[in-house]
């Protein structure tokens, strides 16, 4: 079978929102490493690996705002589609406290090898999706309820944003009056990097976008994704519209 390193869901969905699920994925594909990177299933089952729920959000957040969603398919681990191709952070060798064995000694010829097989292709992809007429982008994304050593964090969602806030900031009220959530700005991650999916697909472009941040724990089942993606896909909506962009 053919590797595809991506998915998309809802193509000719006419609605504006476009969905990006970054790290929707913990799959090493079989051309990668030998399919392995060295990691036990239980390290490949957390969050190191992937946003855990972020996918289902995704789906289901996707169809409610009618329009397309994609997904990557491939784990952060592999190559990290979140990042610019000249971050440092691209390939990770060390993350939340675990070494990651097939990243450590991991070339030139091997990060281009990712590159084309995963990253460049995704990327490909998402960028003839935002390409339809007056898009705007919400990718989604999770957040582990706490680091190893680190204290508990106490958001259930985080939305972040660079220097774009016009969606961000009215979208943080309504989540905080109309929800009652506790919401982190730019929490626990700080903005966006240069190169990022954000950077790359919106802010370059000029258009409307967020990142919206979940907890883990709240969306680990289905009904926790299914409960949030009926939360968001109202008030993103009626976000968009009190902004008139």
């Amino acid at each position: 079978m053919t590797y595809t390193p991506f998915s998309i869901d809802g193509a000719d969905r006419p609605g504006r929102w476009l969905v990006i699920c970054d790290h929707a994925a913990n799959t090493v594909p079989d051309c990668i490493a030998g399919g392995t990177l060295g990691l036990d299933g239980a390290d490949m089952e957390r969050h190191i690996a992937y946003d855990i729920g972020a996918a289902g959000v995704s789906h289901a957040l996707a169809e409610r705002l009618n329009g397309p969603a994609i997904f990557s398919n491939f784990s952060r681990l592999v190559i990290d589609p979140n990042r610019g191709e000249d971050d440092p952070t691209l390939l990770m060798k060390l993350y939340d406290g675990t070494i990651i064995p097939a990243n450590r000694n991991a070339d030139h010829g091997e990060r281009e090898h990712r590159l084309n097989t995963c990253y460049r292709p995704y990327h490909d992809a998402l960028a003839k999706l935002a390409a339809r007429p007056a898009t705007v982008i919400v990718s989604i994304h999770s957040f582990t309820p706490q680091l190893r050593g680190k204290p508990k964090r106490p958001w259930e969602i985080g939305v972040l944003y660079a220097r774009d806030a016009r969606l961000a900031v009215p979208l943080m009220d309504r989540l905080r009056q109309e929800a009652g959530l506790t919401v982190g700005d730019n929490e626990p991650y700080s903005g966006h990097l240069p190169g990022d999916t954000i950077d790359r697909h919106a802010l370059q472009q000029g258009r409307p976008n967020v990142l919206i941040e979940l907890r883990s724990d709240l969306i680990a089942d289905a009904k926790g994704q299914q409960a949030w993606a009926e939360l968001l896909a109202p008030i993103l909506e009626t976000t968009l519209a009190q902004t008139q962009l």
